[in-house]
């Protein structure tokens, strides 16, 4: 039996359950057995490094399902904080196709001859623009609208990401953070660095909406430069902050520079990474790339900070842009917005679905699992708060100084679950080496739904590669091959 036919056949006990929606509450101080980070003054934390590492488009219960029945993980859980230790996962689960028949997830390392199990081949991209997400919501990951074939119930299990496995026992794990917008890349991406997406749905670049010096609302870049705190953007090939023009410009290096900065102990005060878009060697893990790939960036990225001088002060946030239309069991929540509507089309206080978020941090929990709920802005609101002058928890003071939008001034501090006493031991990344051998680019054309999801609404890196928009954005020599 082939690998389709097997998808097929499989049928479930039952759909995935959804938990409704929830908006976080105004001024939330929780506690923390042993307490927490932001029980200090900022000025006082031992953090001063914030390294903000965002991947593309895979879901928690895609990546990090197996959790919900790992002995190991939750026996050291139940040990290290009791009986009532749990995380929220599952990568067993089934949604009715267009027919009605329920199909179930799988492993996507399935050995079988017909596909590429770390691309994803010969299916497609599965959709994840505006509308398909709301289908998915609405109706589950094979619905009609959805953009989506069977690519989108296949799923990671530990021994297929050996990293990624190590990171997630060794750190601490938010099991509801989602991401900003249930939309696609740039949108979120413009939520990580600025708290909102200037109203755009999709991927926009400035030049198609009217901002030929790119779009002018400010950014937590601007925030920071305005109160003296050293910030970067490090980028593979092409920098996100180009999208706010050439203002942005001399904040983004080269990824080499990274590397060379974090050997020498001169990091800035807040770091953002950018993965490798597009050529042969994308790193991103956007299908159809080899997630393996995205695995080694992460992990030289990682080596490099543990290794650096800064380890000992730095915490580094790895997360992922939106959930690339995967599965995941967990509906998505609504936040305070700006924006925000009645009417769904039009509610930017829809959140997307969830991402696999880690931190990883000399202070971070061992084994852990934060249940508090986040979005992107929640990255803001721990930088804001350590260098801007916000509150730890709640919306502080109409008219501050500090946020940026609704939506960061009400996010829940991902700084949370961060210990305030002494660092743990280190981390020994070079032990646990990802793979070096990648497959090559998928030969099959993909899905018609998906091609046709693919290449409607907005613009995306390549096509703005050909365009000539990112050099008319400032960035002077993509570093494309």
């Amino acid at each position: 039996m082939n690998r389709r036919d097997f998808l097929k056949s499989s049928v479930a006990v039952g759909a995935a359950a959804l938990v409704p929606g929830a908006v976080p509450p105004l001024d939330a101080a929780p506690r923390l057995r042993g307490g927490s980070l932001l029980d200090l003054p900022p000025a006082q934390a031992p953090v001063d490094t914030i390294v903000v590492l965002m991947m593309e488009n895979r879901s928690f219960d895609h990546y990090l399902g197996w959790l919900a029945d790992d002995p190991l993980y939750l026996e050291t859980g139940k040990r290290l904080y009791g009986g009532g230790f749990r995380v929220r996962a599952s990568n067993r689960q089934a949604f009715p196709d267009p027919d009605g028949r329920l199909v179930a997830t799988y492993p996507l390392t399935f050995n079988s001859p017909e596909t590429n199990d770390f691309r994803g081949c010969p299916f497609g991209d599965p959709g994840h623009g505006w509308d398909a997400g709301r289908a998915q919501r609405d109706g589950g990951f094979l619905a009609p609208g959805s953009d989506n074939d069977l690519l989108a119930l296949g799923f990671y299990d530990r021994e297929d990401l050996p990293f990624y496995t190590a990171l997630t026992r060794r750190f601490t794990v938010c099991d509801r953070y989602h991401c900003s917008l249930l939309g696609p890349t740039y949108p979120n991406r413009e939520y990580l660095l600025s708290a909102q997406s200037g109203g755009l749905k999709s991927n926009f670049f400035p030049q198609e909406v009217g901002y030929p010096d790119g779009f002018p609302w400010p950014t937590i870049l601007d925030r920071l430069i305005a109160a003296g705190v050293s910030v970067r953007n490090y980028y593979s090939d092409l920098p996100m902050t180009a999208l706010w023009g050439p203002r942005l410009a001399d904040r983004a290096l080269p990824i080499s520079a990274y590397f060379d900065d974090a050997a020498a102990g001169q990091l800035p005060h807040v770091v953002f990474l950018d993965p490798k878009f597009v050529g042969p060697s994308q790193s991103d893990e956007h299908p159809l790339g080899d997630v393996r790939q995205g695995q080694r960036f992460v992990w030289q990225c990682v080596k490099a900070l543990v290794e650096s001088p800064q380890w000992q002060r730095a915490v580094m946030i790895l997360t992922y842009d939106e959930w690339g239309g995967f599965f995941d069991h967990v509906r998505p929540p609504r936040f305070r917005d700006d924006r925000a509507s009645r009417v769904d089309e039009d509610d930017f206080g829809q959140a997307g679905f969830r991402v696999p978020t880690r931190l990883l941090s000399p202070y971070a929990r061992p084994n852990f699992v934060d249940h508090r709920l986040y979005d992107h802005t929640s990255i803001l609101r721990f930088i804001e708060w350590r260098f801007l002058g916000a509150p730890p928890h709640g919306p502080g003071r109409r008219g501050d100084a500090w946020y940026l939008t609704m939506r960061d001034r009400y996010a829940a501090n991902i700084g949370f679950s961060l210990r305030p006493g002494d660092p743990d031991p280190a981390f020994d990344p070079g032990a646990i080496d990802g793979p070096r051998l990648f497959s090559p680019a998928c030969d099959a054309a993909p899905s018609v739904a998906a091609r046709a999801a693919n290449e409607s609404g907005g613009g995306d890196v390549a096509r703005g590669l050909e365009r000539g928009w990112w050099e008319q954005l400032g960035v002077r020599k993509p570093l494309v091959d």
